[in-house]
């Protein structure tokens, strides 16, 4: 298991050469699973290198556990592989749909927030959880639209199927705060709804703001004064938990990302 306090990364291609040559001082890193679920062997050897120095967790986007489909049971026995191989401590995906009638759609989709749809998501978070053999944990999504039909809170949503599902939290602040100004909620009281004794991790990332105001969840640029205040919230409310910095975009020499996470420490005190 992650240390309560580990301070972690989203391993991505262009940090392998500094990581090969130096090594630094990072308590574990987070893969996107997908990219490893191949029979290509360079990406399985190169992570075969990183996983002998850190631990590594793994971080899905194509479950797909709102869509109307069944579970892909050979794309989870994939990602059970996988996870056997790296020895994940944890794997965790997103509360979302992400394709329909056999086309993917490339994106994480929201659904409204119904009762009918806890009941959904529950019964199958719960059967991945008990196909990988490990604990699961499901992201909250960033949100740029809401549903007429919905009668819950988003946070209500989430808290409920983690709850019946005897999953576990997988907390992006980042996405919480972009769907707080898209949505004009308040964000402390999302975290105030938030069991922190089921958090496996926290994302942190930066975002961008559209021309016409809109947030969105980018992870192209520096984390926002407002969003480590928010991290800052969180972890007087929950503290300690393992905290995660995604840098997909825009990606910088690996000594600033590595300057970047090192404010997790700084907004902790």
């Amino acid at each position: 298991m992650l240390a309560r306090d580990a301070l972690g990364l989203g391993l991505r291609l262009p940090h392998y050469p500094y990581l090969f040559e130096h090594w630094p001082a990072v308590d574990y890193f987070e893969i996107i699973s997908e990219n490893f679920l191949g029979e290509a062997v360079p990406p399985r050897e190169k992570l075969d290198r990183v996983r002998a120095h850190y631990p590594i967790v793994l971080h899905g986007v194509g479950l797909n556990l709102l869509g109307h489909a069944p579970l892909d049971e050979a794309y989870l026995a994939a990602v059970a592989r996988l996870a056997d191989r790296v020895d994940a401590p944890f794997v965790t995906d997103h509360l979302c749909w992400t394709g329909a009638h056999g086309a993917s759609h490339h994106d994480l989709l929201p659904t409204p927030y119904v009762p009918e749809l806890v009941t959904f998501a529950a019964e199958r978070a719960r059967a991945v959880q008990a196909r990988l053999g490990r604990p699961f944990g499901l992201e909250n999504l960033s949100s740029y639209v809401e549903f007429e039909r919905s009668t819950m809170t988003e946070w209500e949503f989430y808290t409920r199927v983690v709850r019946e599902a005897g999953v576990w939290f997988m907390l992006d602040v980042n996405n919480i705060y972009v769907s707080s100004q898209n949505h004009g909620f308040d964000p402390e009281e999302y975290l105030r709804a938030i069991d922190f004794s089921r958090v496996l991790q926290v994302h942190v990332a930066g975002h961008t703001r559209e021309p016409d105001g809109t947030l969105v969840d980018t992870h192209d640029h520096p984390v926002t004064d407002a969003v480590w205040a928010l991290y800052r919230k969180a972890w007087q409310l929950g503290g300690p938990f393992p905290t995660l910095l995604e840098w997909d975009g825009n990606i910088p020499p690996m000594e600033v990302v590595l300057a970047e996470l090192a404010k997790a420490r700084e907004a902790r005190a």
